[in-house]
């Protein structure tokens, strides 16, 4: 596994989580409202902001979706090429975005739908490319952005492990081992039960890959039930050893637009990052010993070896007339063998504990 670095972060076990804000349309088509975005983004702690940069006749086929209404598509009022006309993103506007994202101390990158765009984000020097799951068979397309030599980030939505593995290898014939694969279910919202966290540890041993969780669900809609208002995949995700979590990101979940019925709240994404923040400190590092904060707790909470009654100079060491008590202050449980049928060289009074210089 190659070392793989984003910007100025490290991608690896030993590293924070690099968090995405994933704005897709929820800039609404206003520049001051995406700059807006990338600064409440930042302010929420996302390591990067990212947006998805298509063109409506390069990636859907008006004749194709003629009649056909599916899946999450189902619940648009407009042709679907109508909405991915609305929710472009203008080419034009992108050295102004990333300058932005520069001056405000944030990543900026994109899922690229054509070469054309992977061209003209390489001009502007992104750290990265993220592939979205619909690309995952599109192998020509996927060699070409590896060309790049950038790292990779690849949704596998929807995919079969054979389908992952022939993306991957095409990747890597054109050599480009910067490759890292997030687990993601492709409905939106989508449902908690259909999530299958332990996939991403399936995709991370099978093509010794970094991976991550590119997650949809949100609150109680689309079967995603979860109390928690969509916290629980990705820092479940963390947990389990994602490296990156993907989030969708907007101010407000009512604005009118294909994207923000399912999006992250920049409050709650906020909460979402300082939990994950708060889960790495809480997983340490493996090694079980006495940590700094529970080493008084030793005394208090075990016991020691306390006479049981009066024990004069002389008498032997007896079951009988010690018991363990707390706190463990004297001798221990673990002693009483070695001090047993030896002598006291001293009164101890019932209740008092028992010392090594208390024994002859």
């Amino acid at each position: 596994m190659s070392e793989i670095k984003i910007g100025t972060r490290i991608i690896a076990p030993s590293q924070p989580t690099y968090i995405i804000a994933e704005v897709c349309s929820n800039f609404d088509h206003d520049v001051e409202r995406a700059k807006m975005l990338a600064k409440l983004a930042k302010d929420c702690g996302a390591d990067a902001y990212k947006i998805q940069n298509f063109k409506a006749l390069k990636i859907v086929s008006d004749v194709g979706f003629k009649g056909l209404r599916a899946a999450f598509q189902a619940k648009w009022d407009k042709p679907v090429t109508e909405v991915y006309r609305a929710a472009e993103f203008p080419r034009d506007w992108l050295q102004e975005i990333s300058d932005y994202c520069k001056e405000i101390g944030i990543d900026f990158f994109s899922s690229p739908y054509d070469t054309e765009a992977v061209d003209q984000l390489e001009k502007l020097g992104v750290p990265a490319h993220k592939i979205g799951s619909g690309e995952i068979d599109n192998l020509e397309f996927l060699q070409y952005v590896a060309k790049t030599g950038k790292p990779v980030i690849l949704g596998c939505g929807a995919a079969t492990t054979e389908e992952i593995e022939a993306a991957v290898n095409a990747m890597r014939e054109v050599d480009n081992n910067q490759i890292m694969l997030l687990q993601c279910v492709t409905n939106y919202p989508s449902p908690m039960a259909d999530a299958n966290i332990r996939a991403m540890q399936t995709l991370k041993e099978k093509f010794n890959v970094e991976v991550g969780y590119s997650d949809h669900t949100i609150g109680v809609e689309g079967g995603a039930d979860d109390p928690l208002g969509g916290l629980t995949v990705p820092i479940a995700s963390v947990a389990l050893g994602a490296r990156i979590i993907e989030k969708h990101f907007t101010d407000n979940r009512t604005r009118k637009g294909p994207d923000h019925p399912f999006a992250m709240e920049a409050p709650v994404f906020k909460k979402m990052v300082q939990g994950i923040r708060a889960l790495e400190k809480a997983l340490g590092d493996g090694a079980k010993k006495v940590e700094p904060s529970e080493k008084d707790t030793v005394v208090v909470q075990r016991r020691g070896i306390y006479a049981a009654c009066d024990i004069n100079p002389g008498d032997s060491i007896t079951h009988e007339i010690v018991e363990f008590l707390r706190p463990a202050v004297g001798l221990r449980p673990p002693a009483l063998p070695g001090i047993l049928g030896k002598t006291v060289n001293k009164i101890i009074k019932a209740g008092e504990p028992l010392k090594s210089d208390d024994i002859a």
